[in-house]
């Protein structure tokens, strides 16, 4: 079904500057690339923001290696320990680091008046999972240990992430839960990649979502590589991988979820929203007219608008 009638009209410029491609292993190298300069740019753009910007490397576990971290914080003086924001940045699992958003990023600090901490995860398909998820369990504890040196309050840690980076804060909320781990105060969920199984086939899938940006065939390829060697759809994957599988959403933190209605992703997002409801968890649910993958990523009134709500959101999620 052709949708671009239904496409914000201020969003048209974003699907002629990124033209939609089918991700394989050969056009792998390209998107990379296009994420690199796009993190380039964003970097360079922080200056204009009054925070301090920060790149450092923790140890992995085990045999895992060092974790490079992008910190962010405001430049004026704390009036005592401030609250921290992990961040796990998108990409598909295969391309992207923390300083692709970095100027939302500076933002967040600033505006929340928190440390923003983004670790440059390990990336698929030469590091499938669970390499993403553990490297982003071992930041979290990291920053509970190092709570004093950082200036922040162990007791304040949010979560949040957009796309692939949003499932893997999905799946890094169960994982915690599961291992009694450092206590999050909330998930901050942007259009999260959480059901493999939409790689064989929905039912009742969205006849207008998945057109632009981000389509079924990148989404297949972008399972494949993380699950490997196991197949999506099959039986064993993970929850941690795949939250939509996770059989037990209870006591976890709060959630706010935002995603495109022309986004591929809404379905399952909705369906996992509907059942957190169900099991008892507070869920603040934003559904943009109009808008597809990566609408926030845009210098437009909706993208605004969006982020003003996002950040409200963690707001409240902090107790500011």
């Amino acid at each position: 079904m052709n949708t671009r009638s239904l496409v914000l009209p201020e969003l048209l410029p974003l699907l002629e500057e990124i033209p939609t491609v089918d991700l394989s292993a050969e056009s792998l190298p390209a998107f990379r690339d296009g994420l690199e300069q796009a993190a380039g740019q964003s970097f360079l753009q922080a200056e204009d923001y009054p925070v301090t910007l920060e790149r450092l490397n923790i140890p992995g576990t085990e045999n895992a290696p060092p974790i490079r971290l992008l910190t962010v914080r405001p430049r004026k003086e704390a009036t005592g320990p401030r609250p921290a924001l992990l961040h796990l940045h998108g990409g598909g699992y295969f391309a992207g680091q923390p300083e692709l958003t970095t100027t939302q990023l500076c933002q967040f600090a600033q505006e929340l008046d928190c440390v923003v901490i983004s670790p440059d995860y390990r990336l698929t398909p030469e590091h499938p999972f669970p390499a993403a998820i553990e490297d982003a369990y071992t930041t979290l504890c990291w920053i509970t240990r190092n709570a004093d040196t950082l200036g922040i309050d162990p007791a304040r840690i949010g979560l949040t992430g957009e796309s692939a980076g949003g499932g893997l804060a999905a799946g890094l909320a169960l994982l915690t839960r599961d291992r009694e781990g450092p206590t999050l105060l909330f998930q901050n969920l942007i259009y999260p990649v959480l059901d493999d199984r939409t790689t064989t086939g929905q039912p009742d899938a969205s006849p207008v979502g998945g057109e632009f940006l981000w389509t079924r065939a990148s989404n297949t390829f972008m399972w494949t590589a993380l699950l490997n060697p196991v197949a999506p759809g099959s039986a064993d994957v993970s929850p941690y991988a795949a939250p939509a599988r996770a059989t037990d959403l209870s006591d976890l933190p709060p959630v706010y979820l935002c995603v495109g209605a022309l986004d591929l992703f809404l379905d399952e997002d909705l369906a996992y929203a509907r059942r957190l409801i169900h099991q008892g968890i507070s869920v603040e649910l934003e559904i943009v007219p109009g808008a597809c993958h990566i609408f926030d990523q845009t210098d437009t009134p909706v993208a605004t608008r969006s982020i003003a709500r996002r950040i409200d959101a963690m707001k409240r999620g902090f107790g500011l």
